[in-house]
């Protein structure tokens, strides 16, 4: 009698012999056996040819019961602080792509930047529903002792964008305070000295990285930072929007804003056509994560822009060898970021 594959099932509970998959396939056993519950060990073209004659005989495979045997959900989290920011979406497609390729599936919790959530969340690793986390916060969702090694005190678990401050832990994404610098530069070379910004909160770490990164540039060419220029918001696009009425409220106003996303940026450019300003003619708008959306507004938005496929599939990567075992050769991964200047820059105003 033929060894029967439990991991896979059918409607009307029929099972099918693992050697009717691989006498299809053209593959031994153990080959359909590794391609349907350790994928990532065998080839992409084998892996695709098992798939297929699973697909096409009307087979699906029972990722529960494989895992209770391997002692693995193939799931693994992805913890966003706001899940309607479009900066997430190419990421986690990345991550997505990345996971299903590797056997794993991805679940996404909101926790709306609410620390208790975090850890709410985090807790679906101790109960096996997940077998790690991506973060996106300054904050680890674990209780860690200074005393220990931080890699014996984690579950497999990835740090993005928000870098925590604590080390040991794998960390992606990209160099803020250099884009702090090069977004200034870029308007310093157009002339601009009165320039403006909305930030994110001073609690967030990407934020207080960009302004640093501003408040250099300044003082390497000379110019004063005014700070009755400088706004505080939370990269929303009603952010950019008080943030305008704010600076443009000032006495001597700006001739620049450096938003420091793209969504406050929009409600920037929103907020100075409802004022009558012309955008770069009177003000000039700069931005940073390179969002789809930004090439399509009136006008283009300038933006630097971050590499959000690229992050995705470096966090999926490096999380999903963590869970196989395999600890990342760097725990620090910065990716380059590139200026895309489009029309919403210009020179200074002339008097």
């Amino acid at each position: 009698m033929n060894k029967r594959l439990p991991a896979l099932s059918k409607s009307g509970h029929k099972e099918l012999a693992m050697s009717d998959i691989a006498s299809k396939a053209g593959v031994c056993k153990a080959t359909v056996s590794r391609a349907l519950n350790t994928p990532e060990r065998v080839s992409e073209a084998t892996r695709n040819k098992v798939l297929a004659v699973v697909s096409e005989m009307g087979y699906t495979p029972n990722k529960l019961a494989a895992g209770l045997r391997q002692g693995k959900s193939r799931n693994i989290a992805i913890m966003l602080p706001d899940i309607t920011n479009p900066y997430f979406s190419p990421v986690i497609r990345s991550i997505e792509n990345v996971a299903h390729r590797r056997g794993y599936s991805v679940i996404l919790n909101d926790t709306q930047d609410n620390p208790v959530l975090e850890k709410t969340f985090a807790g679906m690793v101790k109960t096996r529903q997940v077998d790690g986390i991506i973060t996106n916060s300054s904050r680890i969702p674990f209780d860690i002792d200074p005393s220990l090694p931080v890699e014996e005190q984690l579950p497999p678990l990835v740090n993005a964008s928000e870098f925590t401050e604590i080390d040991g832990i794998p960390k992606v994404g990209v160099d803020n305070y250099r884009i702090g610098v090069e977004a200034t530069e870029h308007l310093l070379r157009l002339g601009h000295r009165q320039i403006g910004i909305i930030a994110g909160p001073d609690s967030i770490n990407s934020s207080r990285l960009r302004e640093t990164g501003f408040r250099d540039a300044m003082k390497q060419a000379g110019i004063p930072v005014d700070g009755r220029l400088l706004y505080h918001g939370d990269f929303s696009s009603q952010s950019g929007v008080e943030g305008v009425h704010r600076l443009m409220q000032q006495r001597n106003r700006p001739t620049a804003i450096f938003c420091f996303g793209d969504l406050a940026a929009i409600g920037a450019m929103h907020a100075l056509r409802e004022l009558e300003y012309c955008i770069p003619d009177d003000v000039s708008i700069i931005s940073v994560d390179g969002i789809a959306l930004g090439e399509y507004c009136a006008p283009p938005l300038t933006t630097i822009a971050q590499p959000m496929e690229e992050i995705g599939e470096k966090i999926a990567h490096i999380l999903l060898d963590l869970i196989d075992g395999n600890r990342p050769a760097e725990l620090m991964n910065i990716l380059p970021h590139k200026l895309i200047v489009r029309k919403s820059t210009g020179p200074v105003p002339q008097p």
